[in-house]
């Protein structure tokens, strides 16, 4: 029997929980995110709500955010919802060479 998939859940603000709850009801395991260690061997991970600045803001502090960057670039699979869409939506747009505020 192989082991289900490790989805992360970006755990610095938002509906961590709740995104924690309904991955465990789908099957993933899961692990809350505040730490680059954190990312290792994830399959995938969320960007839940809350509010982008704040989020960004605390990515830098806790040294997450440049590690971040990378395993997306990478390919890491990755679902926003709400301030996460837009987190990610601005790397994306970052990684094409457009400007971007946050997570370029």
């Amino acid at each position: 029997m192989s082991r289900p998939p490790i989805v992360g859940v970006l755990a610095l603000q938002g509906d961590v929980r709740e995104h924690l709850r309904a991955l465990t009801a789908c099957g993933a395991e899961v692990r809350p995110v505040r730490r680059p260690a954190e990312l290792a061997g994830l399959k995938g991970i969320v960007l839940p709500g809350g509010e982008s600045t704040t989020i960004d803001k605390l990515s830098r502090i806790f040294g997450l955010r440049e590690p971040l960057i990378a395993a997306l670039h990478a390919g890491l699979p990755a679902y926003g919802s709400c301030a996460g869409m837009i987190l990610l939506a601005r790397c994306s747009s970052a990684h094409r060479g457009w400007r971007a505020s946050m997570m370029a």
